[in-house]
């Protein structure tokens, strides 16, 4: 890729080439909650409903069952490859929470792993052929899990099935997939190329069993979740709708990884999370208005017990969706701007513009203490110099905003708008809109 008009200019040809192909995804993407952080392996009907509820509640549009739904899947160690919901956990089935996700007016998706497989699990039982890696020798062991070989036909045959049922039997719109190890001995255990190389075979039969689901299933979404970034590229993105940026859900570290991933990709591919004040990752702590301002650059959504936030919280979040909805043809269409600030370089500032000018939006966050007093302005790019802009900082949790402020473009990306000073981990947004 080729830019006479630096790094931005490389990621805005990159951004029109992958929103010009005829897969992308076209609607509003729905505001998401996934259930890990907030109930991990502790799954039940009651708590998955009152979760359901307190979502809806706020204007979630996505409800995602994470993993620990099926076979004896109740830690990582087992389980992994029995695509059937566990009796024990779900002794209805998963239909119940399905219908009820629906009738408050939310999609359900379901997280998967079919490329994975626990030793300790009926499917490895048997079928150990399916288990990739030299004949008379197991891989090392990742996560408690081994790689299943996509490539035999049996396998595929089981796993297209078992997708299918879970698509059909649940009305999934939704697939969260995953891939939680690296490929270790990727050779053949069995079959015709038992014992030969295996990789290209295994990524093309991936490809391949994404494509049936989503031909059997037109408008099922499929996320290329892989660990959090494992697998985030142009070949995946063929077959896939989202990309999980990383794991690490903390504001100070998705600062830096959502600008860097959206270097190739645009924001509407990048889930990005609100997860609760302690980071599950970091263990850092962090106020709900930095939590809030960093998850709007992305596909936007909840890792987090919304169950147990407060009511003044479910308010402020519900306020939050509402902007997010407001603001997403904003920025899953604009041009992405990232800009430097050598007068101040302990804060971060990136935004989107839209592509007729008329409007933009940028986060201002302060990354580390200021060896000055005070926040440098800020002086966005990419604005129309010809033309006013109403400037206001948007209201956040703990944050009222600011009043409305009116000034010409020019003036804008030279002098720059004031700004209040900030302290670490704290951030604004500023909204520009024609006059």
């Amino acid at each position: 890729m080729y830019s006479d008009q630096g790094l931005d200019g490389a990621s805005a040809r990159l951004h029109a080439m992958i929103r010009g192909r005829p897969g992308h995804p076209r609607r509003a993407r729905p505001l998401t909650l996934n259930t890990w952080e907030a109930v991990y392996f502790q799954h039940s009907y009651p708590r998955l409903i009152e979760l359901a509820d307190t979502a809806a509640e706020i204007g979630v549009e996505r409800f995602v069952v994470d993993d620990g739904w099926f076979g004896s899947r109740r830690d990582d160690k087992s389980g992994l490859g029995d695509w059937y919901v566990s009796p024990a956990v779900w002794p209805d089935g998963l239909e119940p929470i399905a219908a009820h996700v629906r009738a408050r007016g939310m999609e359900l998706g379901l997280w998967v792993e079919p490329e994975m497989v626990n030793l300790d699990s009926e499917l490895a039982r048997a079928h150990p052929d399916w288990v990739m890696g030299s004949a008379g020798r197991i891989p090392p062991e990742q996560r408690h899990q081994q790689v299943l070989d996509l490539a035999n036909p049996g396998a595929f045959a089981y796993l297209l099935d078992r997708m299918s049922s879970l698509v059909d039997q649940l009305q999934l719109a939704y697939l969260k997939w995953d891939h939680n190890r690296d490929l270790a001995d990727p050779v053949h255990r069995s079959g015709p190329r038992a014992g030969r190389p295996a990789v290209r075979d295994q990524t093309l039969a991936t490809y391949r069993l994404m494509d049936e689901l989503r031909q059997r299933y037109p408008g099922l979404e499929i996320e290329s979740c892989s660990s959090g970034g494992s697998r985030v590229d142009l070949g995946v993105l063929a077959h896939t709708d989202r990309v999980w940026a990383s794991d690490s859900i903390d504001p100070a570290e998705r600062l830096r990884i959502v600008p860097g991933w959206a270097t190739l990709l645009p924001l509407e591919l990048i889930g990005a999370h609100v997860a609760s004040e302690r980071s599950h990752t970091t263990g850092r702590r962090h106020d709900l208005s930095l939590r809030l301002a960093v998850a709007l650059f992305g596909h936007a959504g909840f890792e987090w017990d919304l169950v147990a936030t407060s009511a003044q919280e479910r308010a402020q979040l519900a306020a939050w969706v509402r902007l997010a909805k407001s603001l997403r043809g904003l920025l899953h269409s604009g041009e992405l701007v990232r800009l430097e600030r050598p007068a101040d370089p302990g804060t971060a500032c990136f935004g989107v513009v839209a592509a007729d000018r008329s409007q933009a939006i940028f986060l201002l966050a302060r990354t580390q203490t200021s060896p000055q007093y005070g926040t440098d302005a800020l002086r966005p790019e990419g604005l129309d110099p010809g033309v006013r802009y109403v400037v206001r900082r948007l209201a956040l949790a703990g944050d009222e905003g600011g009043p409305a402020t009116t000034l010409a473009g020019s003036v804008l990306m030279s002098a720059g708008v004031a700004v209040p000073d900030l302290r670490p981990d704290q951030a604004h947004l500023y909204h520009f809109s024609r006059y």
